[in-house]
């Protein structure tokens, strides 16, 4: 069950990023569960037969999904430098990294309950959903609200890439700038 009704917001894509992948459209829609969980549903519109999308596979840890398409959350307390990044794969496969700060410290981040990530593909969307454990937002500072920085890497079948997210504070694409982690959440009252 779910706190907070889901939140909608469209990334963009970066202006360095050439056109041509048969992408429309990347919204995210962004809720809370009562026990302090957040969960993510990811949608790109498009021709999907244009894009290189991960074969499914045993959902688990993997390394290097940002190499491939893949959706990404970046979550940080509203005070602090520490953030978490999630990478979750249309393949089911994710990752998450805990960091000191700006791309410093970096460190898997060890669950005794995983992200679950599913995935329905058709012929004009992707739609990916990853609800990320209250145990693992535990890990960031406690204040009262978290920062997101929400993006996507998405891989033409040609190898070429497009990078999206909420903004693009940078001349290239990083996900990693505080810079981008704009939107905030509310901690869920089982905090």
């Amino acid at each position: 069950m779910f706190a907070s009704a889901p939140r909608s917001v469209e990334l963009i894509r970066h202006p360095g990023s050439p056109a041509g992948d048969g992408v429309r459209r990347i919204d995210v829609e962004v809720s809370t569960s009562a026990d302090g969980g957040l969960r993510l549903r990811y949608f790109v519109d498009g021709d999907v037969a244009r894009l290189a999308v991960p074969a499914h596979a045993h959902s688990g840890p993997a390394d290097g999904l940002w190499r491939h398409t893949c959706f990404e959350a970046f979550v940080a307390g509203l005070e602090s430098t520490a953030y978490c990044e999630f990478n979750f794969s249309p393949s089911s496969q994710w990752a998450v990294y805990g960091f000191t700060g700006y791309r410093e410290g970096m460190a898997p981040l060890e669950h005794a309950t995983p992200p679950q990530v599913t995935t329905s593909i058709t012929e004009d969307r992707i739609a990916l959903e990853a609800v990320v454990p209250r145990e693992t937002l535990l890990a960031l500072p406690g204040d009262a609200r978290l920062r997101l920085g929400l993006a996507a890497v998405i891989e033409r079948g040609d190898g070429e890439y497009s990078h999206w997210a909420l903004t693009h504070p940078a001349e290239k694409p990083d996900f990693h700038d505080a810079a981008g982690f704009v939107l905030q959440v509310e901690r869920s009252l089982a905090w």
